[in-house]
């Protein structure tokens, strides 16, 4: 896993080298081609996925309209991160965008991770709020830019 990838990751930008090499030690590469499932919503969720190349897009089946895309991932960009947090099952679907090259972490490994060592433990958690905070705001005005269209 290269560090830097790692290092441009919002939960990991603010560790160290050597916090970024535990890191890497537990992340496990998946291939995946275009078109393809990463996960399903609903399914179970027991690992996090980052980015090393090619996109990944984040949808939802919307009744009787079909798939909505939320998100358009690129390289670096982590998801899938919730359900390893809060143990809960996927909320939405991410299905590779063409030819995908991820880095995974399993919840196991990742719990271990940060039982093992308090300071990266802390980082990642701070790092967590503040990523988590940001896409609550986004979420936020996008609510706010819907309601003002309902209104007219």
């Amino acid at each position: 896993m290269d560090l830097e990838l790692l290092k441009k990751t919002a939960i990991f930008a603010d560790l160290d080298e050597g916090e970024l090499a535990r890191v890497a030690e537990i992340c496990k590469e998946q291939k995946y081609t275009g078109g393809q499932y990463v996960f399903k919503e609903g399914e179970p969720g027991n690992r996090f996925y980052i980015i090393v190349s090619g996109e990944v897009r984040i949808s939802r089946n919307v009744p009787g309209a079909g798939e909505e895309a939320l998100a358009v991932l690129q390289p670096g960009s982590c998801f899938g991160e919730m359900s390893v947090f809060d143990r809960s099952e996927r909320s939405t679907d991410a299905i590779a965008n063409g030819p995908v090259v991820l880095q995974t972490i399993s919840r196991p490994e990742f719990e271990m991770l940060l039982d093992f060592n308090r300071d990266l433990a802390y980082k990642i958690l701070w790092s967590m709020v503040r990523l988590l905070s940001s896409r609550l705001r986004v979420t936020n005005d996008n609510l706010r830019s819907l309601l003002a269209i309902s209104m007219f």
